[in-house]
Order: C-alpha cells, then sequence, then structure tokens
C-alpha cells in the first residue's frame, strides 16, 4: 500500500461532518466504526468516548484544510505536525497479507500503530497520510469544495492541480449554476438596453417640431 493512501482517513473523518448544511454522521459508534472501513479489528476497539474525541480530532483536521485552501501553507504544516507529535507511529515492513505468483510475500511499508484508544489510532493513521501526500504532492493539494454549501475536503491528484469540487456531482451542480448566473446577467443586461432605447426615443425632441 501507497503510505500516502492512507490520506483518505482524514478525508473520511472531515466529511463527516458538513457545516454548510448543518449535517453531522458522527452520531453512533457504529458511524465512527465505519470510518475504518475494511480495518476491522481496529474499529473494534471504537467505544462511546471515541465519538467526542472523533469530533475533536475532525476539527483540527478541518482545520489543516482550510489553511491550505487558503493559502496558508506553513499554518497547514504546523497544525498537521502537531497533530503528528500527539499520534505518533511506528513505519513497519509487512508482506503477510500479500503473495506473489511463486508463494514469497510481497513486502510493503505498513503504519503500525501504539493507540490507547481507537481514536488514538485513527488519528496517527490518518494523519501520518496526509504527512505523506503533503510531502509527495504539495500543500496545495488539499482543498475545499467550491461549490456552496458544499465544503468537503478534498485531496487534487490532477495533473495540473486544477480540481475545485469534492466530486462530479458538485462540478455539475457548480456548473449549472454558473450557467443560469450568466444567462440572468445576459437577460437583465438586454433588458436594460431595451429600457434605455425607450427612454432615449421619448426624451429626444422630434425634427418636425
Amino acid at each position: 500500500m501507497e503510505l500516502a493512501s492512507y490520506s483518505d482517513y482524514a478525508v473520511r473523518l472531515v466529511n463527516s461532518e458538513e457545516p454548510g448544511r448543518g449535517t453531522d454522521s458522527l452520531t453512533s459508534v457504529e458511524a465512527v466504526r465505519a470510518l475504518f472501513g475494511t480495518n476491522s479489528q481496529a474499529a473494534r476497539r471504537t467505544a462511546e468516548a471515541d465519538i467526542t474525541r472523533f469530533r475533536s480530532v475532525r476539527a483540527r483536521m478541518r482545520a489543516i484544510f482550510t489553511a491550505a485552501d487558503a493559502g496558508e501553507a506553513t499554518r497547514a504544516v504546523d497544525l498537521l505536525n502537531s497533530l503528528l507529535l500527539e499520534f505518533p507511529v511506528s513505519p513497519q515492513i509487512s508482506g503477510h497479507d500479500f503473495l506473489d505468483n511463486e508463494g514469497h510475500p510481497r513486502w510493503h511499508m505498513h503504519l503500525a500503530e501504539h493507540p490507547s484508544n481507537a481514536t488514538a489510532g485513527y488519528a496517527a493513521t490518518a494523519a501520518m497520510g496526509l504527512a505523506f501526500h503533503l510531502t509527495e504532492y504539495g500543500v496545495d493539494r488539499f482543498g475545499l469544495c467550491q461549490a456552496p454549501p458544499c465544503r468537503n475536503a478534498y485531496l487534487d491528484t490532477s495533473t495540473n492541480r486544477s480540481r475545485r469540487y469534492c466530486s462530479d456531482r458538485c462540478a455539475t451542480r457548480a456548473n449549472v449554476a454558473a450557467y443560469r448566473a450568466r444567462k440572468r446577467l445576459e437577460t437583465e443586461r438586454s433588458a436594460s438596453t431595451g429600457r434605455s432605447a425607450d427612454t432615449s426615443q421619448e426624451t429626444v425632441p422630434r425634427s418636425d417640431r
């Protein structure tokens, strides 16, 4: 597994809340466990107290994306470093899950956590994933969706660093809204031009007077 892929943990956590819509899916132990995806062993450590702890880490991770989206690279890095210090991991070489055609292990790097609770384990993995993603692609690849009211986090992996939306759905919605806004502006300008023309015809004296 590429270590940068662990950054998906951070994106899932941040997007469990949508402040612009006033929604928050982290309301139960089951919802917290769902964030772990296929890592069922880690998910089983989740307890009721982790709901509040996860929300706290989520706010700190959203702050990283907010700073990066605003162009405050140093602040984003400082915020991420504080999480890395608080939630450390130990990189280990693993291969027991993947075998080649000859039955030999396919060695790869794995992040081993030593958490005191489920939140610490998740935060350590997510923070390290963001760190690898940042150093590989750059802090300007951390973004927040530009389609109001959505402000979901995303990681831009496009070749020209052009991503602005968290999903195709939001991109389509934003494009439709922009098109309708342009059409309204064109209609208003046409109406205004028409009114100006009518007014000038009324105020200019006729030549036969």
